[in-house]
């Protein structure tokens, strides 16, 4: 009895413990110990994807690109890094861009959407195209109300490839040596457009169509081997030095850049497997990111377009715009087009289900039963 309410009485009054219980403690400090030790080492740790872009270097859009994929890392809390590239810089083309996605070389990747057309038939509607929906708001509620980003993952799965969202860019424009103020001014003309269905709609107006990379555009139009060519936006496209070598700019109708690809989206899409490694809190703040910067980097370049409209106008160029008619004309050619990518597969032709529900509805009115009766 003595003895144990003597040690009872020792731990009550900070007296040494026993054996025992002191070696207890040093466990217990140990396992402690290794427990914020192995804490430092997760937060040190982040999870990099390496993200390529198909924007060159040193343009208005790479910039934009590069300080969003920076501001991540403090974003995610140390958890996610994004680390971006520039075009050709990791792959060397679209086509070995999309392959080094695929294959694990990068994790990510920032393109145009409409580059896939020949490996992803539905993707020729996943961004702006002919005749079709033509304001930016209009993408937006596709995609994110009306079911159009879920059909979307579930065609890139099946590339082992996750889409994120897409990334609000600009119209697409050409930049010409001649005027040209009617669709029958294009005919005869040889110009650089995106092939697909663009070059196939602009070949019913007797046009030649040629297919180059960006950087190739400069030389061609410097050495009259194409009359014209279409690319990005005014922002971009001074940057690149169309004024030096083009003096005029094709619109549409007043409010109407383009008519060919007026909402050239982008997007952000990862390999499938880099997307299940992280957490879904992680997943949710990219998806969050992609359409805040969706909107900053759409608005930033509107900004810089204003900029360069300005530009273009000191450095000689003149603005020509095509007419209401000319767009309606255009529609009717563009429909059976439509049509003809829409059956390349069921996919294809699930997207278009979406787009032609929305522009059938009387809130946008850009079509008719009667325009695509037939088809």
């Amino acid at each position: 009895m003595n003895s144990k309410n003597n040690i009872r009485n020792s731990c009550d009054t900070g007296e040494t413990p026993p054996r025992r219980s002191f070696l207890k403690t040093i466990a217990m400090g140990a396992t402690l110990a290794g427990a914020m030790l192995m804490g430092a080492g997760q937060a040190q740790a982040a999870t990099t994807w390496k993200i390529q872009s198909t924007w060159d270097a040193g343009t208005v859009g790479y910039t934009l690109f590069e300080e969003w994929c920076k501001s991540i890392e403090a974003k995610s809390g140390g958890e996610l890094k994004f680390q971006c590239f520039p075009a050709k810089a990791v792959a060397a083309d679209n086509n070995a861009l999309f392959d080094a996605v695929r294959n694990g070389v990068l994790q990510g990747m920032n393109p145009f959407t409409l580059y896939w057309a020949g490996k992803i038939p539905a993707s020729v509607f996943l961004s702006s195209y002919p005749a079709g929906p033509d304001q930016p708001h209009q993408w937006d509620t596709m995609f994110y109300s009306m079911g159009m980003l879920e059909k979307t993952r579930e065609i890139y799965k099946k590339f082992g490839l996750f889409y994120v969202g897409p990334i609000q860019h600009d119209a697409n424009i050409i930049h010409s040596k001649q005027p040209v103020n009617s669709l029958d001014d294009l005919k005869g003309m040889k110009i650089r457009v995106p092939g697909g269905m663009v070059a196939e709609v602009f070949q019913q107006f007797g046009v030649s169509t040629v297919s180059l990379p960006g950087s190739d555009i400069f030389p061609a139009l410097e050495k009259g081997t194409i009359d014209a060519a279409d690319f990005v936006g005014p922002a971009v496209n001074y940057e690149l030095g169309f004024s030096q070598v083009t003096d005029y700019i094709i619109f549409g109708p007043p409010g109407v850049m383009s008519i060919y690809q007026p909402v050239d989206l982008m997007d952000l899409t990862v390999s499938l497997r880099a997307w299940n490694s992280i957490s879904p809190e992680l997943q949710q703040l990219v998806e969050d990111e992609v359409r805040i910067y969706s909107q900053k980097h759409y608005l930033a370049i509107q900004a810089r377009n204003i900029e360069a409209m300005e530009k273009f106008k000191a450095d000689g160029d003149t603005v020509t715009r095509l007419s209401q008619e000319d767009l309606e004309t255009w529609r009717k050619a563009a429909i059976p087009i439509w049509f003809n990518w829409a059956n390349k597969n069921d996919d294809a032709r699930a997207i278009l289900d979406i787009q032609l529900k929305y522009m059938m509805n009387d809130t946008v009115g850009y079509i008719t039963e009667e325009d695509i009766k037939g088809f």
